[in-house]
């Protein structure tokens, strides 16, 4: 009406504290929005502090472990709670899609090849041997980052690459696969047709998924409520179903219906990593390189809990299976590796062996958020955005510059060449290493022979090399198999 005043503004410091402090502790926030919302006002410092200790709470990997390692991880992370929030919400998206400022964004390397997730939407390069990239038959290669085409409602949220055959999760739960299928690993119960473009797994249809993990011609998928289903070769019994016979479509381990539910898988080559709400790590199948972490050289057709961390109380967040050995994350944000030593790639200045879990002494001043293990090398990020790399050069995909594409890299060593990132995920192939920082910004490094680095004109990258991806203006650039 006429006349009437408008309503007064209010300042921030003017609202009851026990209003801000809901909001902020509401679940919705990263850390760094915690962080952004304190620097436009200091009033809000002990309120920002507080909701971020709140959210840290609720976090079963904060819950679980007691309160004086509540203690130790609030003062390696400086006495912040903000800092230990960002520590944990970095785990959680390690192994998923990490959030950046031009989209959700995650990244997977297989053999000769790389897949991409922005914003839902999958984008492949490399070699498209089997079908691994999803175009179809008539690709070989795709030269730059070309969009996979999935059903128009399927929003993809989770993948995983290794050689010769892909997974997909999506938003709505659904798996999907493509790839060599000669071993069923692609579980549609069918052995030997190629799957050239990524097909819904109807085994799983009505079974919420989150999850894939896909290893040496077999796949682990891990359900929403904390169940795992595997499929594919089973030599070794890396399916966990107590023998060696390969199944054709995803069978239940039927360990995990337990208490416990599983927040984390990771698939080797032979065999088979899973992570338990309460900081257990499971093993199974080939323990040829000594990857179970048990302190033999026995293979286990069953999960087997690795009584090493649970001797020294020790709680694994997240862990990554590596082709000859092995790397995990504690809830502290410590590392710790074993398995076969090659090139120094378990970073402990030799190349011993370790038959069961050792502490990487030369990164216990930092606190990881993610362990990357492929061939004969070792990838850790920090909860400052730094990388550490160590192991095998193997054509340049360790990322240094100055030494040579077949060195070794005996201990822990910060990759300087990204130092003005902050990088958000690592994913490392069999030669070739793709990173993603946290504005969106695509790094790779390695061998580019088959195109693996999105780049056309160059067979390879000593040092990291932006990978120019706009999702907005990409085009599918591939190259067709010859008719005939």
């Amino acid at each position: 009406m006429a006349g009437e005043k408008s309503p007064r503004a209010f300042s921030m410091e003017e609202l009851p504290g026990h209003l801000i402090g809901e909001v902020l502790s509401s679940g919705r926030l990263a850390a760094g929005d915690l962080a952004r919302l304190e620097g436009t006002c200091r009033a809000l410092r002990p309120l920002a502090e507080q909701a971020a200790s709140r959210l840290c709470a609720a976090r079963m990997a904060c819950s679980v472990i007691g309160p004086a390692a509540r203690g130790e991880l609030l003062a390696r992370c400086g006495g912040s709670w903000k800092k230990v929030l960002r520590f944990l919400q970095s785990v959680e998206q390690s192994f998923d899609t990490v959030h950046t400022s031009s989209g959700n964004m995650q990244v997977a390397t297989g053999r000769y090849h790389t897949l991409l997730v922005h914003d839902s939407s999958v984008y492949s390069c490399g070699s498209s041997l089997c079908g691994v990239l999803g175009h179809g038959p008539d690709t070989t290669q795709c030269v730059a980052f070309s969009r996979v085409s999935f059903p128009s409602l399927a929003r993809v949220v989770n993948i995983s690459a290794f050689h010769n055959h892909a997974a997909f999760v999506t938003e709505s739960g659904e798996v999907f696969t493509c790839g060599d299928n000669s071993s069923a690993c692609c579980g549609h119960g069918d052995v030997g047709r190629t799957i050239f473009r990524p097909t819904q797994i109807l085994a799983l249809k009505g079974i919420s998924c989150k999850q894939v993990a896909t290893g040496l011609s077999f796949t682990v998928i891990l359900t929403r409520k904390g169940l795992v289903y595997t499929c594919g070769s089973n030599t070794h019994g890396q399916l966990g179903h107590g023998d060696t016979t390969d199944r054709a479509a995803p069978k239940i381990v039927e360990l995990f219906k337990g208490p416990s539910p599983v927040v984390q898988v990771a698939a080797g080559a032979s065999y088979t990593f899973a992570v338990t709400d309460d900081g257990t790590v499971y093993s199974f199948g080939s323990c040829t390189n000594f990857c179970l972490g048990h302190g033999d050289q026995h293979n286990e057709l069953l999960p087997r809990a690795i009584q090493s961390f649970k001797r020294r109380n020790i709680l694994v967040v997240r862990v990554s299976a590596g082709d000859e050995h092995a790397v995990a994350l504690d809830a502290l944000g410590y590392v710790y590796t074993w398995g076969r030593g090659y090139c120094g790639a378990l970073g402990h200045g030799d190349e011993n062996d370790k038959t069961s879990p050792e502490l990487i002494v030369g990164l216990k001043g930092q606190v990881a958020v993610q362990v990357c293990a492929r061939k004969r090398k070792t990838f850790v990020l920090t909860d400052e955005g730094s990388v550490f790399a160590f192991g095998w050069m193997g054509f340049g995909s360790l990322g240094f510059p100055d030494r040579g594409s077949s060195d070794k890299v005996m201990q822990p060593r910060v990759l300087d060449s990204l130092s003005g990132h902050y990088v958000s995920q690592i994913s490392t192939g069999l030669y070739h290493t793709v990173a993603v920082t946290n504005k969106g910004i695509v790094f790779g490094f390695g061998d580019n022979e088959r195109a693996q680095l999105g780049q056309e004109f160059i067979r390879g990258c000593l040092k990291p090399t932006e990978i120019m991806f706009d999702k907005s203006s990409i085009e599918d650039i591939a190259i067709a198999a010859p008719s005939g």
